[in-house]
């Protein structure tokens, strides 16, 4: 379901209503994705100015998610709309629902790095997860993408990177564990970076959870708690009949 395949109504100012969500969406998650890359950005480089700015600036992600919230009632009042508008609305509800999440995870994050407050301790304990951070990245921005372009095949295969996300949080979370057995003094580091570990995991849980949303509004099936490979055989099916 391309987006120009959208259905267009009489009422051009309701294409308008529709269009505007979306495009607000997707400028909060671009939003979103500039904190997630900030927070990284203070792994690697140890700057802590970056951090400040994600922890302080976050008000932004939830005002976003307030007003799109708003427009979003505001449509199913006046306009009662139905089938795949209504899907619409709903499928933008639950995103940004995940993309406030999101930022709340990087946010975070921000403060436990500010907590570290030694480059030293960001070295040696975060730079392990620091290409996890980057796969997290590139997940949600190729989750907005499909949402984008309304591309439920390219939103499976997002969904589906959610287990390499666990296996690398099992490998680092062991490393860290290792920090703490050998040196009892890495303890308190090692916890925040442990904390750290699991947000960006949550971020990547989040990002999966856009991609359902991507497949429940283009396919108009609720994929929620049902295996992925159950979900890639009914989508192949489908098409495979409206070819």
């Amino acid at each position: 379901m391309a987006l120009s395949n959208l259905p267009h109504h009489i009422s051009h100012q309701f294409d308008k209503e529709l269009e505007d969500i979306r495009s607000k969406v997707l400028a909060m998650g671009g939003l979103v994705e500039d904190h997630l890359q900030k927070v990284l950005d203070s792994f690697a480089k140890g700057d802590f100015e970056m951090a400040e700015y994600v922890a302080v600036n976050d008000y932004k992600v939830n005002a976003l998610e307030v007003e799109i919230d708003g427009d979003c009632t505001e449509i199913l009042l006046r306009r009662q709309p139905a089938a795949g508008d209504l899907r619409l609305v709903v499928a933008v509800s639950k995103t940004i629902t995940d993309l406030e999440r999101i930022g709340d995870e990087a946010e975070k994050i921000a403060r436990l790095i500010l907590n570290v407050g030694n480059p030293a301790a960001l070295r040696n304990y975060y730079v392990g997860m620091l290409a996890m951070g980057h796969h997290v990245r590139r997940m949600l921005r190729a989750a907005l993408d499909a949402f984008a372009r309304m591309d439920s095949q390219a939103a499976l295969r997002v969904a589906q990177e959610d287990r390499d996300i666990d296996s690398e949080t099992d490998v680092i979370m062991r490393h860290l564990i290792t920090y703490m057995m050998e040196d009892p003094r890495s303890i308190t580091p090692v916890l925040d970076a442990v904390l750290s570990l699991r947000a960006l995991e949550r971020i990547g849980d989040h990002a999966h959870n856009i991609c359902e949303n991507v497949i429940y509004l283009v396919e108009g099936k609720d994929v929620r708690h049902v295996a992925l490979e159950q979900v890639k055989q009914e989508l192949e099916a489908s098409h495979a009949e409206n070819s």
